[in-house]
C-alpha cells in the first residue's frame, strides 16, 4: 500500500515539532536532534521535517511503498513521466532509514522520491561520523535529499549537493 510523503526543511525544529504535533494530534513517530517524522494513517502520509541546512520549505514529495514490486511499478511511472531520466539508488542510508529509491523532477522542478524502506540506521545519513549540528551533512547526506534544482537526476550529479 502506498503512503504519500512530504519532507520540509524548517528553521526551528522544536517549534515545528510543537506545531505539527498539535496539528496532527499526535507526537512524532521518530524524533531526532535534527529530524522528526509522523507516520499518519488518516490521511495516510509520511510527513517529515528536518533542520539540515538554511533552506526552508518544501524539500521534496514522494511515495513510500511496502515492497520492491510496488517500487518497481512506481519507477516505471516515473520513467514515463520524466523524459530527463530517473535516478536509481539501491540500499542508501538517509533520514535514519535504509532504503531503495528512485528520484525524478516534475516540470516545476519539484523533486519526487519513490522509496521502499529496508531498515533503520543510527544516523541521518548512516555514517558513523555524522554530526547532528543543524546545517551539517555527513558523507552520504546528499543521497537522501532532493536533487539540486537544475541538476541532472543522476546520482553522481546530486552528490555535490548537501541536503539541497
Amino acid at each position: 500500500m502506498k503512503r504519500f510523503h512530504v519532507h520540509l526543511g524548517v528553521p526551528d525544529l522544536a517549534a515545528s515539532i510543537r506545531f505539527y504535533s498539535d496539528l496532527f494530534g499526535t507526537a512524532p513517530t521518530v524524533e531526532k536532534p535534527d529530524y522528526a517524522k509522523w507516520m499518519l494513517d488518516d490521511p495516510r502520509v509520511n510527513f517529515a521535517i528536518s533542520q539540515r541546512n538554511t533552506r526552508t520549505g518544501l524539500n521534496h514529495l514522494g511515495l513510500q511503498v511496502d515492497s520492491a514490486e510496488e517500487l518497481a511499478g512506481i519507477r516505471t511511472q516515473f520513467a514515463a513521466a520524466d523524459e530527463g531520466g530517473v535516478s536509481d539508488e539501491k540500499d542508501v542510508s538517509c533520514c535514519y532509514a535504509r532504503s531503495d529509491k528512485h528520484w525524478v523532477r516534475d516540470p516545476q522542478g519539484i523533486a519526487w522520491e519513490a522509496f521502499h524502506s529496508l531498515g533503520k540506521v543510527e544516523f541521518y545519513d548512516g555514517a558513523a561520523q555524522e554530526t547532528t549540528a543543524p546545517g551539517a551533512c555527513g558523507t552520504n547526506a546528499a543521497s537522501c535529499c532532493a536533487p539540486e534544482e537544475g541538476a541532472s537526476a543522476q546520482p553522481a550529479a546530486r552528490r555535490a549537493a548537501c541536503c539541497s
